[in-house]
């Protein structure tokens, strides 16, 4: 059992085709077959249940799977060991959509100039999500949100990047919020679970009277488009608020302010990522890192753009 045969093993998983996983590491379709073959042989057992193209793990091929992650996660972390001060290599960067989107792009971009000997794979989910993927081996390094005092746990090293403020998006119209038992709408639109911020408005709006009920979204754009057509509320960083187009009648609530953290595994060294977090912050501390999403990161309470109780306007 190489390396290279469980680099193809876990892209064949991945794609669930032998086709997609010869396309995307350059090889041919024999080749991968061939090689995922040697590799059941070599084990003795079936990893993969063919049904038609489609490939499948099978039990044994599920707790593969991790090895493999852990194995080729640390064999490359051996590789860039060897070479600390020239960033190269693969990294695996997990982030939730809004950081990914608010926060990432110009300095990704700067980034990928400087050192553009990293291979840079940047994936989106719900912070509890990369936080699993992280613990599994399956991601180098996460960026993902946590309430103050929480930090994610055991094994983990985390540093404090970005300060998010969380609004209660409100239908239009709806009366002035002091406190949960103000908010008239009893349903919540969020993300799946393990989302922090969905989270954070749970714990929130717990102390009202009624249950809240959940409508479960994929996106803020959704999120916002069934608050503004009544009904519901939902919990938004300011920052993404800038990269979307607002209703105008919404009503926006501060609600609180939640962290971004960045996130690896304690004792995991790569001169890749200590080069992405030494470039994301320095893109904070010149005050460039997401364009746009800065100023309304730090537009003050009462800035024109917004009456005094935080209605959105045209």
């Amino acid at each position: 059992m190489d390396l290279a045969a469980l680099e193809i093993f876990r892209t064949v998983a991945a794609e669930g085709s032998i086709t997609r996983a010869a396309e995307r590491l350059g090889r041919v379709q024999s080749n991968v077959t061939t090689r995922v073959q040697q590799l059941e042989d070599a084990l003795g057992t079936a990893l993969f249940l063919r049904e038609g193209r489609r490939m499948a793990l099978t039990t044994e091929g599920r707790t593969l799977l991790g090895y493999a992650d852990r194995l080729l996660a640390l064999a490359e972390e051996a590789r860039q060991a060897m070479r600390p001060a020239h960033p190269a290599g693969r990294l695996r960067l997990g982030s939730m959509e809004s950081t990914a989107a608010s926060r990432l792009p110009g300095p990704l971009a700067r980034f990928h100039r400087q050192w553009p000997e990293v291979a840079l794979e940047l994936s989106t989910a719900s912070s509890q999500q990369l936080i699993d993927r992280l613990e599994a081996h399956a991601l180098d390094a996460i960026l993902v949100a946590w309430p103050p005092g929480d930090p994610p746990g055991p094994g983990l090293d985390a540093t404090a990047l970005y300060a998010e403020e969380l609004v209660l998006a409100l239908p239009a119209g709806h009366p002035p919020v002091t406190g949960p038992a103000d908010v008239q709408p009893g349903t919540l639109a969020a993300f799946e679970a393990g989302c922090t911020y969905r989270r954070i408005a749970q714990a929130w709006l717990a102390p009202r009277p009624r249950t809240v009920q959940l409508l479960e979204l994929g996106s803020y754009h959704a999120i916002l488009a069934c608050v503004a057509a009544g009904g519901c509320v939902g919990v938004v960083p300011r920052s993404v608020l800038a990269l979307t187009r607002v209703p105008s009648e919404l009503r926006l609530h501060p609600l609180c302010t939640a962290d971004t953290l960045l996130v690896r595994r304690s004792g995991y060294r790569s001169a890749a990522l200590d080069a992405l977090q030494a470039a994301l912050q320095a893109a904070l501390q010149d005050g460039v890192a997401v364009g746009p999403a800065d100023a309304a990161a730090t537009t003050p309470p009462d800035a024109p753009s917004r009456d005094a109780e935080g209605s959105a306007r045209p």
